[in-house]
């Protein structure tokens, strides 16, 4: 029995264990004035968290740091007036998809979806560069609170440096890494719902350095696993000393104390182990031991069987039973002395009355039941014909068994920023086909451009690729299953990451000229729907929210999430539109500042909406 307190909380222990579920990385360790370690909280990383600037802290303590780390948190924090532009005519279903898949450096895409997507993602999977030094890592700029590169260029930045190599002999080699991955977990960890789960493959070159950093982000007491795939199924005779068999997938919860692990479907083999020699009416059974190492006293007695056997509990060993709880279950004949009653007792374990549905996980994910990479380039080879489209895909039971243990239901979202080729969508669409779901996705993935051998197969980026791939796992998923499929959402809607609609006006007046004060604050070249989903945005409406577009009066209207917001962008918007907009009572009301038909519709504005939605929110851009 544990002995009361009696003392009343420890207030600055209740402080630091809140300040580490908001900032897990701010945690460290000291020894206290016995010489013990302790909770303490790292002031200097606090202050850094709490910054916009760069906070230098010399103190020693224990922590995980690189050059530029401080660097990597602000950019994490860093705002971004970037937006997202939609394009139809890449898109499938653009008016009636759950679906996104968004184009574009995928750190300023998370800080976009942060406030719209805040809580809400149930699951993240992603495969980021293993860092080998061949693949390509993002090469972002530290110096600017903004990113002012061309957003789409691909794989290179106005200097052409977006991307760049990470070779061993450039001597940042895992700085480079750990500065590239850091602010886009922090970011990511706000997207989480706080019983979602992260997903996360690496290899060992940054395994220990991932582990470490997920530590920090979404705090050590959230660890779960680090699951084994077994990628290969044969060795590699030409390796120079092992032969690399697997790769790890590190596995975070938001918050451990609410996250329930999905279990997997019960097999034939494990069904196997379960008989009835008695023919119990309770059902198949199987036997365990009923010895435990832990000595008990209590528990030291001796059975005797019914062959009159009487049996002792092996040496050092005792009963896991109580004399009179052994005897309750001999009555209720819960106990095996095996087919003819002289062998050590058992208890029977029946299959009906397991506590939980489905098998408990185990951290190796064999090729046999979850595929090899063989199979994720054949899935691919056997949609796109005898072409090797893309290099080393995850294969599609891979990610089906993540779905599995992330404990998805009814439209969850799944969140994948590394798309690559898109293996994520696939495996979200095959669920829902096989278990009449309404997952829905959300893909990230840079337009880094391929290589000529795959230019020559009609494909200049790596986005070509994936959304093709959607396209025809869809179209096929459908084929093959045609009377249980036709409800199922194949589409997305594409979504390019480019810079803000606005004039650099719009953001500094201060800087108004009196030759710009009157130009309109908007680029020439953006067109009303992106203006649309760059106030959907503003407004932390889901990007895949049903827009409906009318005439009223002439002009054309946008309603969004059946009404909830109303947008208008034409010019020369008169009191017929004002009205009829206040009459429907939205959320939101949003319109050009210049859009007014007239200085007196400017002036009955406010009372038009005061007379027929007073609660409105209007704004202007």
């Amino acid at each position: 029995m544990e002995k009361l307190n009696l003392q009343t909380h420890n207030i600055v222990d209740e402080n630091i264990k809140k300040i580490a579920e908001l900032f897990p990385n701010c945690l460290t360790e000291r020894l206290n004035e016995k010489g013990q370690p302790e909770a303490a909280i790292d002031f200097d990383m606090l202050r850094q968290e709490l910054s916009k600037d760069i906070v230098e802290g010399p103190t020693e303590r224990y922590q995980f740091t690189w050059p530029d780390k401080r660097n990597a948190i602000r950019l994490a924090n860093a705002p971004t007036t970037d937006t997202l532009r939609p394009c139809r005519e890449e898109s499938v279903d653009f008016d009636n998809t759950q679906n996104l898949y968004i184009e574009g450096d995928n750190l300023e895409v998370l800080k976009l979806l942060r406030e719209n997507y805040l809580g809400k993602v149930k699951m993240i999977y992603i495969d980021p560069p293993y860092n080998t030094g061949n693949d390509f890592v993002y090469n972002d700029d530290f110096d600017q609170d903004k990113q002012e590169y061309v957003h789409n260029s691909g794989q290179y930045d106005e200097e052409g440096k977006q991307l760049v190599t990470n070779t061993e002999s450039n001597g940042r080699f895992h700085t480079d890494w750990l500065n590239m991955i850091y602010p886009r977990l922090k970011v990511a960890k706000d997207l989480l719902s706080e019983d979602g789960v992260i997903f996360i493959s690496i290899d060992d070159n940054e395994q220990e350095n991932l582990k470490k950093v997920c530590d920090e982000v979404f705090g050590s007491r959230n660890f779960i696993a680090e699951l084994v795939w077994e990628r290969a199924y044969a060795p590699k005779n030409d390796a120079r000393f092992v032969s690399n068999s697997h790769d790890y997938i590190l596995m975070f919860a938001k918050n451990i104390d609410v996250f329930v692990i999905g279990r997997l479907d019960r097999t034939e083999e494990a069904n196997a182990r379960y008989s009835n020699p008695d023919n119990d009416p309770r059902g198949v059974w199987k036997p365990s031991d009923i010895s435990v190492k832990t000595y008990n006293a209590a528990c030291d007695y001796p059975i005797t069987t019914p062959s009159g056997r009487i049996v002792e509990p092996p040496a050092g060993r005792c009963w896991s039973l109580s004399k009179n709880s052994f005897l309750e279950r001999l009555q209720d004949n819960r106990i095996w002395f095996g087919p003819n009653g002289d062998s050590v007792p058992s208890m029977k374990r029946f299959l009906s009355e397991l506590k939980f549905d489905g098998m408990a996980p185990t951290s190796i994910l064999f090729y046999k039941e979850v595929g090899h990479s063989q199979e994720g380039a054949k899935e691919v080879v056997s949609l796109f014909g005898d072409k090797g489209v893309f290099d080393g895909p995850k294969p599609v039971r891979l990610l089906e068994r993540l779905l599995t243990l992330a404990n998805l239901y009814d439209d969850s979202i799944v969140l994948d920023f590394f798309s690559g080729s898109a293996t994520t969508a696939h495996a979200v669409m095959k669920r829902n086909a096989e278990k009449d779901m309404n997952l829905k996705y959300i893909l990230v993935q840079l337009p880094e451009k391929v290589s000529e051998k795959k230019k020559d197969q009609g494909f200049s980026t790596i986005c070509e690729i994936g959304k093709e791939r959607i396209r025809r796992a869809g179209k096929k998923i459908k084929e093959e299953s045609p009377l249980t499929t036709q409800n199922l959402d194949t589409g997305f809607r594409v979504l390019k990451l480019d810079s803000s609609n606005m004039q650099d006006v719009y953001y500094r007046p201060e800087d108004s000229t009196e030759q710009t004060l009157f130009e309109d604050n908007i680029k020439p070249d953006r067109s009303s729907e992106d203006l649309l989903f760059q106030v959907m945005l503003e407004c932390n409406l889901p990007l895949s929210a049903k827009i409906e577009t009318e005439k009223i009066a002439g002009k054309e209207v946008f309603s969004v999430n059946e009404g909830y917001l109303i947008a208008c962008f034409d010019e020369k918007v008169n009191e017929d539109v004002i009205k009829e907009v206040a009459k429907r009572q939205p959320y939101y009301f949003v319109m050009r500042d210049s859009s007014m038909a007239s200085d007196n519709v400017a002036d009955n504005f406010e009372q038009i909406f005061q007379a027929y939605s007073k609660d409105t929110i209007r704004r202007v851009l």
